[in-house]
């Protein structure tokens, strides 16, 4: 972050290069994995492997070559994720997770890199439609795949949840993305930023997707970021009072008229026990904190691993990052997610400031039943756009960020 002493009135947006934005792109499509349902066309995992890890290289590069002089903007955030990646790289040095967690490191390392060299565009809303559009594509994927194919887009394996069938996406992915793209638009609108025939073209399908995909997470994760994002801007925006206002009445009146029915979508089929453990996951999490640790391990972790224990997925970023990192580990994730909560209520109501209050609202909600905060993941680029969103720039660049003849 740039010096707090900066006043608001001296501050300016300055515009994001197009190449920039394509690196952001190519950051996405690094974070979307390359595991999911069976795709129409089958895609061999080494070769969506290539696309993704292939996709982080060129966005390293392009970077690089944007930012040849290496001239960045302080980070608190940033700081705290590469003492995050020093801890990761020495928990992993005994291979008890194999290579694949110095392989782990090594793209964490690549991905961290990527970010430190675009901070001297940070603090442009540009970025967020940038965001918006990239993941409006992925999302554009998931429909075509479902009209070209509606049992591989949802497959009897997930429940019947809508997949992604030309890239290989889970459902919780899926969910992610749309909740995403509609709590962004939304505040775009808001902000004045966007119109309303524009947002509504976003909104409508990405909401239909996210009913699809029966995700609860990315649906609490919506809600909870939406209403906390209105409440910043209650003081300084009549429409965000109104829309507040608005969401209050209309989900009240939803669950006393459609309470059977949202009841069966939360459910999705399941028994009260499923439904009360999480569907498996208080079953693995029971067995992963009982597990017999050394001290090392309980302070460091044991590396950067695929998420999972004794071959079940985690699903929560507090246990992975406590697996693989250890208190340590918790300790520094707690530490980055404390500065951009100080920081986004420091900073005086505006559209980039309730964007950033969103993604950190929808990260801290979903972090309990989704892994992803200990290591390069959608959930980091979402902070890392919240931390680009809560930086104040100066009319005059400080002279190590200006470019010389």
């Amino acid at each position: 972050m740039l010096d707090p002493a900066v006043r608001p009135a001296t501050v300016t947006r300055p515009g994001l290069p197009k190449a920039a934005g394509l690196a952001w792109t190519l950051l996405i499509i690094n974070t979307l994995g390359s595991t999911g349902a069976k795709t129409v066309i089958p895609l061999p995992r080494s070769v969506s492997q290539l696309i993704t890890m292939g996709s982080l290289g060129a966005a390293f590069l392009i970077a690089l070559a944007l930012n040849h002089k290496l001239r960045i903007r302080p980070s608190a955030y940033l700081s705290l994720l590469t003492l995050l990646l020093v801890l990761s790289t020495f928990a992993s040095l005994d291979l008890e997770g194999g290579f694949g967690s110095l392989f782990r490191c090594f793209r964490f390392t690549l991905f961290l890199s990527t970010l430190w060299l675009l901070t001297r565009w940070w603090g442009s809303l540009d970025l967020v439609r940038t965001y918006i559009r990239a993941y409006a594509v992925v999302l554009v994927t998931v429909v075509i795949g479902l009209a070209m194919s509606p049992a591989k887009a949802m497959p009897f394996e997930y429940g019947g949840r809508l997949t992604g069938a030309l890239w290989p996406l889970t459902p919780p992915q899926v969910g992610q993305y749309s909740a995403i793209v509609i709590g962004l638009t939304v505040l775009l609108w808001l902000g004045g930023r966007l119109d309303r025939r524009n947002a509504l073209i976003v909104i409508v399908p990405a909401f239909g997707i996210l009913l699809l995909t029966h995700t609860r997470t990315a649906m609490l994760g919506l809600v909870a970021g939406t209403v906390v994002a209105l409440m910043s801007q209650w003081m300084s925006s009549a429409r965000a009072r109104k829309v507040f206002t608005g969401l209050v009445f209309g989900g009240v009146f939803l669950v006393v008229l459609l309470g059977g029915l949202l009841q069966a979508w939360f459910l999705r089929g399941q028994s009260e026990e499923n439904f009360s453990s999480l569907t498996g996951r208080a079953k693995v999490w029971d067995a992963l904190l009982d597990a017999p640790r050394t001290t090392l391990e309980y302070l460091f972790g044991v590396g950067l691993t695929d998420k999972s224990y004794d071959g079940l997925p985690i699903d929560s970023s507090w246990l992975a990052v406590y697996h693989e990192q250890g208190f340590v580990g918790i300790a520094i994730v707690a530490a980055f997610l404390l500065v951009l909560i100080v920081v986004a209520v420091l900073r005086p109501p505006s559209p980039a400031r309730a964007c950033a209050i969103f993604l950190i609202t929808y990260c801290l909600s979903a972090s309990y039943t989704e892994a992803g905060l200990g290591d390069a993941s959608p959930y980091l680029l979402h902070l890392a756009l919240a931390a680009s969103l809560l930086v104040r720039v100066p009319a005059e660049e400080p002279e190590f960020l200006k470019e010389t003849a």
